[in-house]
């Protein structure tokens, strides 16, 4: 099934939780630290999106975290996920994988996402709400509490790097220190933000535009069915897709707000150096993987040519490497450049992160 169909809305990836957990022996997440830029695995899923406030799972703070380290009965689920390879998969329960083996958070979790020094994670409830998170599930905060009426979805951490000499401006950096997400109220899909130090903060409409020098009466993207914000790159950029365009956009307004259009696609996610974004767009029946440049030569590349199944919910290693993505079977992982096919490396089937 097209990701099209299967993704038109934010409100469609509110789903009921199936609970269940997928995992191998092996170190907890306390352990992992390890250097970016190790090798790659991954699981995906949009399946594991955001439900409705109220939606059944644990209350909107987690409870007692840990971890679990029993293999899956009679060793038929793969985890693929490793301390080496940085990959962690969040199904829509309480636990996550990662490390080859599942963490439990307390609450539900999903849309799981990483900070970009991998310390926090930011993932909507059980209840609807935006909570972060240490790796093992401590610490939560409920970053912003869901009014009610509202699907938040997929979280994502905004940031921006300050150059060699610092901030030319004190504090420049940090108003991009933020979580950017979709919402959907009345059938109607928004980006918001919501700094990520905040403690029941009530986000802003974020509305992407384009401002040319100053220049009047250019045309302007669309203000609303935005939806999959995944931000990335070193200047606070923001990829997201405007599903009745059927488009992806990409935002940046660390000089002057300026939003690119790259082209149809959806579910886009950047690459850490912000030099390429990935989405998926149907090909023949099924959901290939494309890759463009964001420089002006706007270079694109189909990296599953011979796609014979869907893949979808694509996610950088943090060495710009490798790109994981979900299958209908679990997750599979390709080199970020398309050089060789997918390779098949987990069973889990969920969204696929990689903590930093």
């Amino acid at each position: 099934m097209s990701v099209r169909n299967r993704f038109g809305t934010v409100a469609a990836i509110a789903l009921t939780t199936a609970v269940g957990a997928v995992l191998l022996s092996a170190c907890g997440p306390e352990n992992v630290d390890p250097a970016p830029g190790a090798g790659a695995a991954a699981t995906g899923g949009a399946a594991t999106g955001s439900a409705a406030p109220g939606a059944s799972g644990a209350p909107g703070t987690s409870g007692a975290p840990g971890t679990s380290g029993s293999p899956a009965p009679g060793g038929k689920e793969v985890n693929g996920t490793s301390a080496a390879n940085h990959l962690t998969i969040s199904t829509g329960t309480r636990t996550v994988a990662m490390n080859g083996t599942t963490v439990d958070f307390g609450t539900v979790v999903r849309d799981l996402a990483w900070s970009p020094d991998g310390k926090r994670a930011a993932f909507v409830n059980g209840d609807g709400d935006l909570v972060t998170a240490d790796p093992d599930g401590g610490h939560t905060v409920v970053v912003a509490k869901n009014p009610g009426g509202e699907t938040w979805s997929h979280p994502s951490w905004q940031h921006a790097t300050k150059g060699a000499g610092g901030d030319a401006v004190p504090n420049e950096t940090e108003r991009f220190a933020n979580l950017v997400f979709a919402s959907e109220k009345g059938g109607v899909l928004r980006l918001k933000t919501v700094p990520t130090k905040t403690v029941g903060g009530t986000p802003e409409v974020l509305t992407p535009s384009r401002s040319e020098g100053g220049v009047e009466g250019i045309p302007q993207p669309p203000e609303t069915g935005n939806t999959w914000a995944n931000a990335g790159g070193q200047r606070g950029e923001v990829a997201y897709a405007n599903t009745p365009a059927g488009e992806v956009f990409i935002y940046d307004d660390y000089i002057r707000p300026n939003t690119r259009d790259m082209g149809k696609g959806s579910q886009p996610a950047l690459s850490p150096d912000g030099g390429h974004v990935v989405f998926v767009r149907s090909v023949n029946g099924h959901d290939h993987l494309f890759s463009r440049s964001t420089d002006a030569d706007g270079k694109e590349k189909d990296l599953t040519p011979s796609a014979t199944t869907d893949y979808t919910e694509p996610a950088w290693s943090p060495d710009g490497r490798t790109l994981a993505a979900r299958t209908p079977d679990g997750v599979a992982t390709l080199p970020a450049d398309g050089s060789a096919a997918p390779t098949k490396v987990s069973t889990v089937k969920g969204l696929p992160a990689y903590r930093p």
